[in-house]
């Protein structure tokens, strides 16, 4: 694709129209074309059935296969093209609202309530629950101080906490634009990615039941909740890096129903999180790992298998594939996107000690990778 012919694609995800000194004019109309998607295929298929709870007549049918690197990441013409769109700073700038504006445009065309939940939580009694989660003597990784999501000050912000959970309704839309309504795209989303946990948990993990829960980079406790709702026998345990985060998710949960086994809220490093050794029998990362940098990836997987004990299962699910114009946009506001995809998973986690590593499609765009911790 040339220089020309990216910037017009751009523009027109963003709705700006771009020339070539930076400079945008609002207006542009995206074209009615879509981008097609690169499918990476091995000959195995899975069919995964829809979540629970989720009205279908038929099951869903993606593709089994590893990660392999798309054509716009590491030293090739594409990635530098995007390099050079990020480093220069007035299209920087645009490409940041670009991205930040696809998220909003998306909840606003399937009736999610962006600015009305983002009020809410910012009006809210929420600020109460910060002192409360906080761990005041954390000291926090380089890499977690980026800007990140068009927020310059990364994840440790009320906005960001805020809209967090909007946004994660704004990605399973994006991800699954046939679902009738965001309730239904997200139940879908999480919904494949516990299912194929829990199938790979009976497989290979043989009596050992699922009684304590690790959920590394819960953010405001979307995954969380849906693990806790899933097993609710279970104790779970949110971490995550932002107090921010952490403050709406107790708060949130605070205006359901009790439970029986309440969430626990922990202001901790995924890589480093001082607790002891064996103490779970599951461990997720939902939609953290392409805000890693590699080094990052390799603690987390190696701290993970420390956690788990003898038969416990890892499970991640994160993104898989972007056309290339998102993925432009996307790398604007995640620093660590272009490391992520170079990131040989699979391997990872086998360094680690993991052993039954197996991934799959459960959403067009998303992949779930799961492992287990040798007996």
């Amino acid at each position: 694709m040339s220089f020309s012919a990216q910037l017009q694609s751009i523009s027109a995800f963003c709705g700006t129209s771009l020339v070539a000194d930076g400079r945008c004019r609002r207006g542009s109309k995206r074209p009615s074309s879509t981008n097609s998607r690169r499918r990476r295929v091995t000959p195995c298929v899975l069919v995964v059935n829809q979540a629970v709870d989720v009205p279908s007549t038929e099951r869903v049918v993606y593709e089994v296969g590893k990660l392999e690197r798309p054509k716009w990441t590491g030293e090739t013409p594409l990635s530098r093209l995007v390099g050079a769109l990020i480093s220069f700073k007035p299209l920087f700038s645009v490409l940041k609202l670009g991205s930040r504006q696809v998220m909003i445009r998306t909840a606003e065309k399937n009736n999610i309530p962006w600015r009305e939940k983002t009020k809410e939580i910012l009006e809210s009694e929420v600020y109460k629950e910060f002192e409360k989660v906080q761990n005041p003597s954390l000291v926090y990784p380089d890499y977690y101080l980026n800007p990140f999501h068009a927020y310059d000050e990364g994840n440790l912000s009320w906005l960001a906490a805020a809209e967090a959970e909007v946004a994660s309704r704004s990605v399973a839309m994006r991800a699954l634009p046939n679902a009738s309504s965001y309730a239904e795209a997200t139940q879908i989303l999480y919904g494949n990615w516990l299912q194929t946990t829990e199938q790979h948990h009976q497989k290979y993990s043989g009596t050992l039941p699922i009684n304590d829960i690790l959920d590394v980079g819960c953010s405001v406790g979307v995954s969380s909740k849906f693990l806790a709702d899933k097993l609710p026998l279970a104790k779970v345990v949110g971490l995550d890096l932002s107090p921010y985060f952490l403050a709406v998710a107790q708060f949130n949960e605070k205006q359901r129903e009790p439970r029986k086994n309440p969430i626990r809220w922990l202001h901790a490093k995924g890589e480093d999180t001082g607790l002891p050794s064996k103490s779970f029998d599951l461990l997720s990362f939902a939609f953290v790992l392409h805000e890693c940098p590699n080094r990052a990836i390799v603690a987390l997987m190696k701290e993970a298998f420390r956690l788990l004990r003898s038969g416990g299962t890892i499970a991640i699910v994160d993104t898989s594939e972007l056309p290339p114009v998102l993925f432009t946009l996307m790398k604007s506001t995640e620093p660590f996107l272009d490391e992520y995809f170079l990131t040989d998973l699979e391997t990872t986690m086998r360094e680690a000690g993991f052993i039954n590593v197996h991934t799959i499609m459960t959403t067009p765009r998303h992949r779930t990778v799961t492992g287990t911790v040798p007996h």
